[in-house]
């Protein structure tokens, strides 16, 4: 049996992922959302983002070899500009059912963002139609969600795009910035690396920064840290309370991105990389007598939700491995051998198949966050990511 996190288990594990993913595919095109045994759960509906993430697993899988994963990403993209398109308005629905009728009609830049990442792989993978939908998806930020004068992505619309969200979200500007990253190697126009960059500049040297090198991840309109925002709702699955150390462990990874395609990178990003994972493993490791990593922290730093989710644990190993890469600091490599064991020994379904979402902190199977398993996108990037340089995207560096 290889070691876990070496290539050879990071191979087989990827095989897994996708088969398991498969399973997810609708006779109508798009994909459904899976329970824990790979079966499509009838009572979930199926949102735009995870729609969007398939399509991008399944084109980096394509560029990969994997057997009919190019199939698999175009009928996400079929979905995409049928069942999700508002031909009316313009964009994209937030989510659809299981017969493609919209129920939800919200807008949002997070789910965005992730078609802008899935659209711009698809392309980079000479997937039939995927460079009309990724013109679409450019459009579509660049008039309604990438702000010039905030240097930073708004939130969310309503389903005409004439109301705004007062409020702005570290999270779906993160995902921001991966999305910008892939669009602007995939596309050629700098202007995304330009916007990804002003992204972290606000949100990791400005707010982190000053806050302990905690990221702040809930703001007014105006900018305004909100850091009490959904204290009487701490396990939102997309904005919980607190700071949340697997967004600074994804962030540490996307600013080592950042400084890796940009011609002139900015001192501060490997400083900032560096001081996000450490005070992450600070305030997530060693808690509470259990392994793995608590989910979110206060303002204090003290912990408030401690299941251990199985994205967090994907962001640390490819952080530590991003850092061991780019600083050959021995004590990176260090931690994501040692992470890359608890992710097998607990998180890895060898009965069940793909990555259990939740653990308890006694790193048992539990499902107050999540249910099911609708996501391969983290765990995929986690075994594929190691073997690929930091820059430039990951679909543009299969391709070649």
């Amino acid at each position: 049996m290889s070691e876990p996190g070496s290539e050879p288990w990071r191979r087989a594990q990827a095989t897994g992922l996708i088969d398991f993913g498969r399973g997810a595919a609708l006779p109508g095109g798009g994909f459904g959302w899976l329970d824990d045994n790979g079966r499509i759960d009838p009572t979930k509906p199926c949102p735009l983002y995870v729609n969007a993430r398939m399509i991008h697993v399944f084109s980096l899988a394509h560029l990969d070899g994997a057997h009919g994963a190019g199939e698999l990403a175009s009928s996400g993209l079929e979905a995409l500009a049928t069942h999700y398109a508002d031909a009316e308005h313009g964009g994209w629905f937030s989510a659809v059912d299981l017969s493609g009728q919209v129920v939800d009609p919200a807008k949002m830049n997070y789910a965005h963002a992730h078609v802008l990442l899935a659209t711009a792989s698809a392309t980079a993978a000479y997937l039939p139609g995927a460079d009309a939908l990724l013109e679409a998806a450019v459009a579509a930020i660049e008039r309604y969600f990438w702000s010039d004068e905030e240097g930073c992505a708004l939130e969310s619309w309503n389903a005409g795009f004439t109301e705004s969200e007062p409020y702005r979200g570290a999270n779906s500007n993160m995902h921001s910035v991966e999305a910008y990253l892939a669009a602007g190697d995939v596309t050629g126009d700098t202007i995304w690396h330009v916007r990804a960059m002003s992204i972290a500049a606000r949100l990791i040297d400005r707010y982190a920064r000053a806050n302990a090198w905690r990221v702040p991840e809930h703001f007014t309109e105006t900018w305004q840290p909100l850091p009490e925002y959904n204290h009487d709702r701490p396990s939102d699955m997309f904005r919980p309370y607190g700071t949340t150390p697997g967004h600074s462990f994804e962030w540490a990874r996307l600013l080592l991105d950042l400084e890796e395609a940009t011609a002139a990178p900015l001192d501060w990003l490997l400083e900032a990389a560096t001081a996000l994972f450490d005070t992450a493993v600070a305030d997530s490791r060693d808690r509470d007598g259990h392994p793995g990593f608590i989910y979110t922290v206060g303002t204090d730093g003290q912990p408030v939700i401690t299941a251990r989710l199985h994205w967090v644990a994907c962001e640390a190993v490819l952080a530590a491995d991003a850092l061991h890469r780019r600083t050959g600091q021995e004590r990176f490599a260090a931690a994501a051998a040692q992470w890359w064991d608890e992710i097998d020994r607990y998180f890895v379904d060898r009965k069940g198949g793909s990555w259990w979402h939740e653990l308890t902190p006694e790193m048992t199977p539990a499902a107050s966050t999540w249910s099911g398993k609708p996501d391969i996108y983290h765990a995929y990037q986690a075994v594929l990511f190691p073997s690929l340089p930091l820059s430039p995207a990951a679909a543009v560096a299969l391709g070649a």
